[in-house]
Formats: structure tokens, C-alpha cells, sequence
């Protein structure tokens, strides 16, 4: 059996990544599609300029088109340059791996996710469009698990 954790470093293997500092600098450079990944609600708290939500659990059939789900601009992208957003950077490993066998040719994860975009003190936006105070995101992205949410300590 595999845990949650090897199944991401087996998958980065196969993908593309990019670091928060470096696609901060090809914004400016290239036209990149951002798809954030993560659920509506995860969203509308902070996101990336520009970025379009397509949540994971609808990624598939956002990239097809014929399906209720079908976002145009990006069953259109096959050739253009995409990098696909999450929290962590978790999520989107495998959603970069499933659209690269769609047929997409140029897409990347952003490595250590929108967290890593909050440390290397990048923008994000809220719902409204404006900026989130850095503190506030830095609290947002703090790992907090309740105890049952952690592995039980062995004697």
C-alpha cells in the first residue's frame, strides 16, 4: 500500500513544476493560463490574478467539451502554456499528470501551491478582487489538524 505522500513523489515525477518566484516572473513574460483547482469556497477566499477555478473533482470534463462542465478556455488550451494551482501543491501534481494525458502539452503544478505563492510574498485576491493582507493569508495556509486528524501515537 502506498500512502498519500509517496503517491505525490512517484506522480511529480512524470509532470512538469514550477516554483511560486519563477511563474511571478514568467507572468510577466509569457501568456499563461492559472487553473486553480481547489473548491469555490477555497477560491473566493484567496486566489491568484486572473485565475480561472476549475475545481479538481471537475477538471476532466472542464477540458472536454460536450459536458455541462466544459470550460472553453480551457478545452481550447491543448497547446497553450497552463499551470495548475492548489494549496499545497498536492493536488495539483496529479491534475497536471491527468491533463497531460488528455493531450495537454505545455502544462506545469505550481510547487508547494498557492502556500509557497504566500510565502515568496506574491498577491492574492480575495472574492471582491482585492488584495489579502499577507498576515491574513499566512493564517489561512497554517496546518491546523485536530487530534483525531492525527496519526495516533504508538507505544
Amino acid at each position: 500500500m502506498k500512502t498519500f505522500k509517496q503517491l505525490v513523489e512517484e506522480c511529480s515525477k512524470r509532470i512538469n513544476e514550477v516554483f511560486p518566484w519563477d511563474l511571478a516572473e514568467q507572468l510577466h513574460q509569457k501568456n499563461i493560463l492559472i487553473i486553480d483547482i481547489r473548491e469555490p469556497a477555497e477560491y473566493a477566499a484567496m486566489h491568484i490574478a486572473d485565475s480561472l477555478n476549475v475545481p479538481r473533482g471537475i477538471l476532466e470534463t472542464a477540458c472536454e467539451y460536450d459536458y455541462e462542465d466544459t470550460v472553453p478556455a480551457l478545452a481550447t488550451a491543448r497547446q497553450q502554456h497552463i499551470v495548475l494551482v492548489c494549496r499545497s501543491g498536492n493536488r495539483s501534481v496529479f491534475a497536471a499528470e491527468v491533463m497531460q494525458q488528455m493531450g495537454y502539452q505545455q502544462v506545469w503544478s505550481l510547487r508547494t501551491g498557492l502556500r509557497g505563492w504566500n510565502d515568496s510574498e506574491q498577491p492574492l485576491l480575495d472574492s471582491h478582487g482585492m488584495p489579502v493582507d499577507l498576515e491574513a493569508a499566512d493564517a489561512y495556509f497554517t496546518v491546523t489538524l485536530r487530534p483525531d486528524q492525527q496519526r495516533p501515537k504508538t507505544a
